[in-house]
């Protein structure tokens, strides 16, 4: 009876999920509380394990699965952490700590509680991988690129595997051709997947770029982060703060990162909510545009994570105004679609619409499953 920990540690949360045999037993979300994520998550959640009788001692846990978010080609597959790893990690800090570190304070966290027992690091780039050599280059000198290892990565790829197996079953066990995807949530990325594999998506070397988000700046020309660095007097730390977590939505309406919240500010006149929502809409048409270039069409418009499944209102203004590449949304069958499967579109739109539920924890515990036999 194989028994799997899955950690998933994110920018505003900590997700915890224990699966037996393939089949998820236990859940747990923690939520930030005035700024900070709680402390002792992990040694709560084992206590509950415990409890609840789902293990009876902690070795009954065959191994643990950890979301590897950190930029560079070495984690661009699922392996076991080890030594080599963790210091791979720690030298990704430079490019990353706001995300990094609290991936090793976890780490170390998940080292104390469970010692001994084997964790694999589950890439959230690998499925990006697949994308060809003129999605991946920026352009700066080739040499330079691959000394420094500094290539688009991706990221959300558990998510977007995850929704790309399930859209499979959705269509009958026949995966549409060609797949524009959007993971929309606090961190939102649009791929385009054509044949089950990732050829291009919105963010790159790190989380950074892309739609404009939550809290993360999304596209900016290089010149402006230049220009705000010596106005603001801010260093490189400094301003990678600044560009994940004063920016976006946040930044833009200059109260609140939550769409739900700025829906309603906008209903009361406030402006500056307004123009948020209408940049982060016009910034996902803008790739969805994009990709239907790097396609060559679409077959399948794919709405998944928070605010892509439960927000029938921000759906339907990214779908406005794009019949003419043959995206026609139902009304009707949007408003009844909320954290469900299902279609959204028009029976005569060329282009499908779907709504799609990720399952990051499970796509984790099965890429696990495939290295701890």
């Amino acid at each position: 009876m194989k028994k799997i920990f899955i950690t998933n540690v994110g920018s505003e949360s900590r997700k915890y999920a224990l699966y037996q045999d393939g089949e998820r037993v236990f859940l747990a979300h923690f939520e930030k509380e005035n700024g900070k994520l709680i402390e002792n998550s992990t040694e709560h959640v084992i206590s509950q394990l415990l409890e609840q009788k789902l293990i009876s001692e902690k070795n009954e846990i065959s191994a643990i699965g950890f979301r590897i978010v950190a930029s560079g080609s070495y984690f661009l597959q699922n392996k076991i952490i080890d030594s080599e790893y963790l210091e791979k990690l720690e030298a990704a800090k430079e490019q990353a700590p706001l995300h990094i570190n609290p991936m090793l304070a976890e780490l170390k966290a998940l080292g104390q509680v469970l010692p001994g027992i084997p964790v694999v690091g589950v890439s959230d780039s690998m499925f990006h991988g697949s994308a060809p050599a003129r999605a991946r280059f920026y352009g700066i000198p080739k040499n330079t690129a691959e000394e420094f290892d500094v290539f688009r990565f991706g990221y959300h790829g558990i998510s977007f595997e995850s929704v790309t197996g399930k859209l499979k079953s959705v269509f009958g066990g026949n995966l549409p051709e060609r797949i524009i995807s959007c993971h929309l949530g606090g961190g939102s990325s649009i791929s385009a997947i054509k044949g089950g594999k990732s050829i291009d998506t919105s963010m790159g070397f790190t989380p950074l770029e892309g739609v404009v988000m939550a809290n993360r700046v999304g596209d900016i020309d290089a010149g402006a982060v230049i220009y705000l660095s010596k106005k603001l007097g801010y260093g490189p730390d400094e301003m990678e703060n600044y560009l994940n977590t004063q920016c976006g939505l946040l930044g833009l309406s200059g109260k609140s990162n939550d769409v739900r919240e700025l829906l309603e500010m906008e209903k009361n006149g406030d402006e500056n909510a307004k123009l948020a929502l209408e940049v982060m809409v016009y910034k996902i048409k803008k790739y969805i545009g994009a990709y239907f270039a790097a396609l060559n069409g679409a077959d399948v418009l794919v709405f998944s994570a928070t605010v892509g499944e439960r927000s029938v209102i921000m759906r339907s203004r990214i779908c406005a105004e794009l019949e003419n590449l043959g995206i026609i949304l139902d009304d009707e069958k949007n408003n009844k679609t909320i954290s469900i499967d299902g279609f959204i579109s028009k029976d005569e739109s060329p282009v499908k619409i779907a709504v799609i539920t990720t399952d990051e924890m499970g796509q984790m515990a099965k890429e696990v499953a495939k290295i701890v036999k």
